[in-house]
């Protein structure tokens, strides 16, 4: 089993991806899906830096825009409020490799209340990841992060369609305690790769962004990801997903891809 962490910090701003991180369309990037979860992660540290750092709102909303190459190199992350509120607010992350933007990230927080009355409409809940047998999605990917996660999905992946858990046994950042949201963000990057529709040794396929909604805050060390890909006549293709965790499902995520030839 593996064993470290996909990030070791350097200060409280920066930190130095491990060969975990790497890949999968070049073993010399970083895969985007462990870097969304520490965008999430110093999005926590930045709550916690308040004078009041619970007050009352949740991440409900959050999206990725990939702006260049995820070098396998030095991260800084810097953080800000956007827009402040009591029952709204909007955050932003930026990550920057070598001084340059490579991922902005905004997330908008929304105030809790009790609407266990009300709440349904979800999809259904998954089988258990422990009811599922594991499939190696290193011989389609390469890279550290591949390698590194157990892939479970419900019945064999097919071309453009496939519902799978996928874990880790490795920390997000080494030495520092993550929640359950920033380990949840940090393998719904997979989506992508789970459902290829075109090999991807013939085809590029990557994404440029990445949306979640979340209706209920996600639980448990299992990402569940139902995922349809499509591709259009023109270049462009879409990754759909419906989110859950071992108790059903917690929202939403969309990714955009450019789709070529390779």
């Amino acid at each position: 089993m593996n064993t470290g962490s996909y990030f070791e910090p350097i200060d409280e701003h920066r930190y130095k991806p491990t060969t975990h991180a790497s890949g999968a369309w070049d073993v010399d990037e970083q895969h985007f899906s462990p870097l969304g979860g520490l965008l999430v992660h110093a999005l926590d540290r930045h709550l916690a830096e308040r004078e009041q750092p619970d007050d009352g709102l949740v991440l409900s909303r959050i999206s990725f825009d990939i702006l260049g190459r995820l070098a396998l190199d030095e991260i800084e992350i810097r953080v800000e409020t956007l827009r402040p509120g009591r029952t709204i607010e909007l955050l932003e992350a930026v990550a920057l490799i070598a001084g340059r933007p490579v991922v902005r990230a905004r997330a908008w927080r929304l105030a809790a209340a009790d609407t266990s009355a009300v709440a349904g409409g979800g999809a259904e809940r998954l089988t258990p990841p422990d009811e599922v047998e594991p499939w190696p999605m290193k011989s389609v990917w390469p890279g550290g992060y591949i390698a590194s996660i157990d892939v479970r999905p419900l019945a064999p992946p097919q071309p453009g369609r496939t519902t799978a858990w996928i874990s880790t046994p490795l920390d997000l950042v080494a030495g520092q305690p993550s929640s359950a949201l920033a380990s949840y963000v940090a393998l719904v990057d997979t989506a992508n790769g789970i459902a290829v529709r075109q090999s991807p040794t013939e085809w590029m396929f990557p994404n440029v962004d990445l949306t979640l909604h979340l209706h209920r805050r996600p639980v448990g060390r299992w990402t569940g990801l139902d995922t349809t890909v499509a591709f259009g006549p023109t270049g462009q293709g879409v990754t759909s997903t419906v989110l859950h965790d071992v108790e059903g499902a917690v929202g939403h995520a969309q990714q955009i891809l450019t789709v070529r030839p390779m």
